[in-house]
């Protein structure tokens, strides 16, 4: 037996540090126990709990560790024999564990931790089922099913639940934006005003007694205790073995819905600082996969830092131009991202690719080109909006080095451009190609779900403000706010972002007033340009969903990246009338947050991703906006790309609308793995409307 322990990664030096010494409630009660067959509850990795192998037994356990011990006074001595026959059915356990674990990794695809636990494997199986499960074990249905359970408690119904155990129904919900589900250190007011919206019914929603049922197969041969999936997931019932086996949900019917078209981005490194295309053979290999299962197009990022690397207005787009010509052999189409930020410094990025060196050499010796916050660090991701229209770039301003850029561009691709290669171009606005500030940014210490830092300290921007302030009449309201806190700041720390704090005051008022029409002025100012180089081909902004403290009055995340939207506010409004104003469609960075970040507590930070989604969607299709997206998290699995299906076409829409575009990120590995490709070949077919054979597999 310990040679199979050590098998799975646990020695038994290992198993006394992870807790293998029983509870002195067990001890009480282990005579009990032995009588009833009842399983010994033991300490796990740092608190967590590890079960029998029976892992259905879970809500028992939580239930029995609420009752209060009726002989908590006495305390006997356990035998020596007894406590090693403990160790030894602890030993057992955990080697039945490691089995399934290791099953699960093999065969069901799961992301398991080596020194996963019961509780992982609940976790993992409860999310495939969609349901949602925090760090701190607390589960509720996902939003396509009901609601968080109220007052914060874990959630008893999990994907695969016994049917020995009665399973505790949760209430639906009423309203979207609401936030019943946790209780929080502080207890933050959520907004009426904001995102409370009315969750029409899906094809995800199940029923109070469909979640709780689970079907059972039950047998007597040996074929299912064998079977390497399902071997160690056997309860016995009057010696009949009972398998637990996930319901399947329902899934909706896309045949016949609109034509979404995909596109695929390509690795952030396709073309090395050289301006040269990196292993042409295997992409092209890779390209004719994608164009099999009817791919329309992929998405490339042209770097600033790249092409115009060395010298103002000597560009190089020779790497480029081999790789749109397989393209254009291949057949598909081409989705263009103008990149003027750095790569190498956020979540996802792969490679380095700085800003041009010229660039970087003026930066040196007039570091206010870049954003600056309160402590006057500096941000060299990208250029201050400050200097759009200083001309501090070897006699340009940065707006006229981006529209030179993008002229070159339609220069020197014209070709691609009349045959109908070239479909959208995305003109990059910030920070991640964003029409954002860098308020969050990971080199200088921000870590979720921190408010982040106004950026508004480089000369340039102060020299803006002191105007404003002045033509406001009152010169010393002419600085950032000195009560906002630091990058990992709460609302509730801070005299700005509080209740009833500055933010809502006079001089707040006014402050985030101008702070905010700085980011329209810029994002107007470069897309107007950027239609006029292009032309008639759609030109495209992105914008990331800053979903964290959403549901506090003050919304502080959004606040300090530019968008003013409080609750008495709406920041997102006249964001959509200036791309309205300038034809240019919204590429949003939220398509699947409907499946959540599973290793993410949005209720510490009083998050709704699906309650900003819902304004941000409809606030462009108000104003007729054409809407693009992208998934912001890794997707390979069915649920994510359900969630994405629902949000790019709505069922219930009485006007039809539905996405333009949708991007996925990105073309490597780990996609063309056969099961992955499979699956996100299934995603590609719905989204073009196509019936599918396995629609209920």
């Amino acid at each position: 037996m310990a040679t199979e322990i050590q098998r799975f990664g646990a020695s038994e030096d290992d198993e006394d540090e992870m807790g293998m010494d029983v509870k002195e409630e067990d001890d009480e009660d282990d005579d009990d126990e032995e009588k009833n067959n009842e399983a010994t509850i033991m300490g796990g990795v740092d608190g967590g709990l590890t079960s029998s192998s029976n892992n259905t037994r879970f809500q028992q356990h939580q239930q029995y560790q609420e009752q209060p011990t009726p002989l908590s006074g006495a305390r006997r001595c356990r035998p020596v024999e007894e406590k090693e026959r403990t160790k030894i059915r602890e030993r057992q356990r955990r080697a039945v564990t490691a089995k399934i674990l290791a099953g699960l990794r093999r065969h069901g695809n799961y992301n398991l931790r080596v020194r996963a636990d019961i509780n992982d494997v609940i976790a993992a199986l409860a999310r495939e089922a969609g349901w949602v499960v925090l760090p701190d074990g607390t589960t509720f249905p996902s939003t396509s099913q009901g609601t968080r359970p109220a007052g914060g408690a874990s959630a008893t119904a999990l994907t695969s639940t016994s049917l020995h155990v009665p399973v505790q129904q949760t209430p639906p919900a009423s309203s979207r934006g609401i936030c019943s589900g946790y209780k929080s250190s502080v207890d933050y007011p959520s907004c009426d005003m904001k995102g409370a919206y009315v969750h029409t019914s899906s094809p995800y929603d199940g029923s109070s007694s469909s979640q709780s049922q689970t079907a059972a197969m039950v047998g007597t041969g040996a074929a299912a205790e064998n079977h390497p999936l399902i071997g160690s997931s056997m309860d016995a019932v009057d010696d009949k073995q009972v398998i637990d086996i996930p319901q399947k949900l329902q899934e909706r019917d896309f045949a016949g819905t609109p034509c979404v078209p995909v596109y695929v981005m390509l690795p952030l490194g396709v073309i090395n600082m050289k301006c040269e295309l990196i292993d042409q053979d295997g992409l092209l290999k890779q390209l004719r996969v994608l164009k099999s299962i009817n791919v329309d197009g992929v998405v490339v990022n042209c770097w600033w830092g790249i092409v115009e690397a060395h010298a103002p207005q000597e560009y190089n787009w020779s790497g480029y131009k081999r790789l749109f010509q397989i393209v254009r052999e291949l057949k598909l189409k081409l989705q263009v991202v103008l990149s003027f930020h750095e790569c190498g410094g956020n979540v996802g990025d792969d490679v380095c690719i700085p800003l041009p060196h010229w660039v970087a050499e003026i930066g040196r010796r007039n570091p206010d080109i870049f954003f600056t916050d309160r402590e006057g660090r500096r941000n060299p991701e990208c250029l201050s909006w400050g200097i759009d229209k200083e001309r501090v770039l070897r006699g340009r301003t940065a707006v006229e080095v981006y529209f030179d850029y993008m002229r070159s561009f339609r220069v020197e691709f014209d070709e691609f451009f009349d045959d109908g290669i070239i479909s959208m171009i995305e003109v990059g606005l910030g920070p991640c190609g964003e029409l954002r500030y860098p308020s969050n940014p990971v080199r200088h210490g921000w870590r979720y779900p921190g408010v982040g830092e106004f950026q508004c300290h480089d000369q340039y921007l102060l020299k803006s403000l002191r105007k404003a302030a002045e033509a406001r009449g009152h010169s010393f309201w002419a600085r950032g706010p000195d009560n906002a806190g630091s990058y990992n700041s709460r609302p509730h720390e801070t005299g700005f972002f509080c209740d009833g704090g500055d933010y809502d005051g006079y001089y707040g008022r006014f402050f985030l007033n101008w702070y905010s029409q700085v980011l329209l002025d810029h994002g107007a100012r470069v897309l107007s340009l950027a239609k006029l180089a292009f032309e008639s081909t759609r030109i495209a902004a992105k914008l990331s969903g800053i979903h964290w403290w959403y549901k506090t009055a003050c919304h502080a995340a959004e606040l300090t990246a530019g968008f003013y939207n409080s609750c008495n506010r709406d920041g997102y409004a006249a964001i959509m009338a200036m791309l309205k104003k300038h034809g240019a469609a919204l590429n949003f960075v939220c398509a699947e947050w409907g499946t959540l970040d599973h290793h993410v507590d949005f209720s510490e930070a009083v998050a709704d991703p699906d309650g900003l989604a819902w304004q941000v969607l409809n606030s462009a299709w108000d104003v007729c906006t054409p809407i693009a997206s992208e998934n912001a998290l890794a997707c390979h699995d069915r649920e994510s790309y359900n969630m994405i299906l629902e949000r790019a076409k709505p069922m219930n829409d009485p006007d039809g609308r539905h996405f333009c575009a949708f991007t996925y990120l990105r073309l490597g590995p780990l996609l063309m793995e056969r099961h992955n490709f499979m699956e996100f070949e299934r995603f590609v077919k719905r989204m073009h409307g196509e019936a599918v054979l396995d629609l209920h597999s």
